[in-house]
């Protein structure tokens, strides 16, 4: 089916697009009918549901994973039930690089030669802490930083609306 089919842009929107509809190979799923190997979520549950009927290898070859991931998904599954088995975003989840180690020297930096942009800092953090970063990475950290010492704004006290 297109890209443009409105079930996969939802499922795209979702996180839930299954990027390789190709390699299920569930009965299941190849007669396009309620079964979608596009959905990933989908895909997912009824792999677990498999589980305990047949062997782990078969049943990760059927659904085109390996065994340790079939594995993982299972035990997610048992563990945190369906809301597991969507997928989390990969990657690091803050900036793991910039310390406030990093983040003191920088402010101590600026403080004995001035305003310093990032791109001049670069180096400057690479040779003292050994830690290659990206000058827009020390730009975000210093405004997350910034942002966590400007309080926001306290919303009044609520009016009641009886007279």
């Amino acid at each position: 089916m297109p890209d443009d089919d409105p079930k996969v842009m939802s499922l795209e929107a979702s996180g839930t697009r299954n990027r390789h509809p190709e390699r299920i190979r569930s009965r299941r799923f190849q007669d396009g009918g309620f079964f979608d190997p596009r959905d990933l979520l989908q895909v997912r549950y009824e792999m677990v549901r498999s589980t305990g009927n047949a062997p782990l290898a078969a049943v990760a070859a059927e659904f085109g994973v390996s065994v340790p991931t079939c594995v993982r998904i299972r035990r997610n599954f048992r563990e945190g039930g369906l809301q597991a088995l969507v997928p989390r975003r990969r990657g690091p989840r803050r900036a793991h690089k910039v310390s406030d180690e990093i983040l003191d020297f920088i402010a101590a930096f600026r403080s004995e030669h001035g305003p310093v942009g990032a791109r001049r800092l670069v180096p400057v953090i690479e040779e003292r802490f050994g830690v290659s970063l990206h000058s827009r990475s020390i730009n975000k950290a210093l405004e997350r930083q910034r942002s966590k010492k400007t309080p926001r704004p306290r919303p009044g006290p609520f009016k009641s609306r009886r007279p």
